[in-house]
């Protein structure tokens, strides 16, 4: 992977206020400082705390970016609740998370929804983390390369070969997100190796060979040492780990001692 950089993305889903928010931010672009030259490192906090960790992050003398959530496929217009990438944009994001499986499986949200979210946020000029995985009874029934493969055309579909690069792939299988359990090694290598196979039949060898893969599964301090020594592991897409500086950054910089 000595052509890709690798990225470890802090995923704070519905947590936090503004206060801690910020104090996260901060504590975690000093825990980062040293890491975030060899590492890219996004932080997605909530919606309502975008510009406050924003100016956050923009004053830090880490390099650390910021993304939002998830974002509406529409640009402006009567739909209520939504928030459009102009607007995320405007808050400071340079990422956003689209796909992500709470948005599939708790939100409802279908391949055709996640499709048009991604093409929507590479037209705003927002690069895109795209979530596949595959829930715990596609695993026991052994459809894991089955749904990645089909999450992953579906969610790549009509994207010009131009643009790929701007797009990094989170596989978080869905049985191990906030459940304690995790892929072996092994298990998560295999899984990337195959989706970088799917990347090469939809583009070619080149381009798959420069996509970033990240691993989203329970990843703590603990497993992260082994998980990064995998060849096709590019980063990881962390939770409940990047709610404490400390941890995050230790991962971080597993991810940059295995460059």
């Amino acid at each position: 992977m000595a052509q890709r950089k690798p990225i470890v993305g802090g995923n704070w889903k519905m947590n936090l206020d503004r206060q801690r928010s910020v104090q996260l931010a901060e504590a975690t672009g000093r825990a980062v400082h040293d890491a975030s030259t060899s590492v890219d490192v996004t932080l997605f906090p909530a919606f309502p705390y975008l510009y406050a960790v924003g100016a956050t992050v923009r004053a830090s003398a880490a390099s650390v970016e910021m993304g939002a959530q998830d974002c509406s496929q529409y640009s402006d217009g009567a739909y209520t609740g939504e928030v459009s990438l102009p607007m995320l944009k405007d808050c400071g994001c340079a990422w956003v998370l689209v796909g992500h499986s709470e948005r599939r499986h708790v939100i409802g949200e279908t391949d055709v929804i996640v499709n048009q979210k991604l093409r929507a946020a590479l037209d705003a000029g927002l690069d895109v983390v795209l979530c596949i995985g595959e829930t715990l009874d596609q695993r026991e029934a052994g459809q894991t390369d089955a749904i990645n493969e089909q999450q992953l055309r579906s969610g790549l579909a009509l994207v010009p070969d131009d643009v790929i690069g701007r797009i990094v792939i989170a596989y978080e299988p869905v049985w191990a997100i906030g459940t304690g359990k995790t892929a072996t090694p092994a298990d998560a290598q295999a899984a990337h190796q195959q989706i970088r196979a799917v990347l090469a039949d939809m583009h070619d060898d080149r381009l798959a060979s420069e996509i970033r893969i990240q691993y989203g599964g329970s990843v703590k301090p603990g497993n992260a040492p082994e998980l990064a020594q995998m060849p096709d592991i590019d980063g990881f897409l962390v939770g409940g780990a990047s709610l404490d500086a400390g941890p995050f950054a230790q991962i971080v910089e597993a991810m940059a001692a295995s460059i």
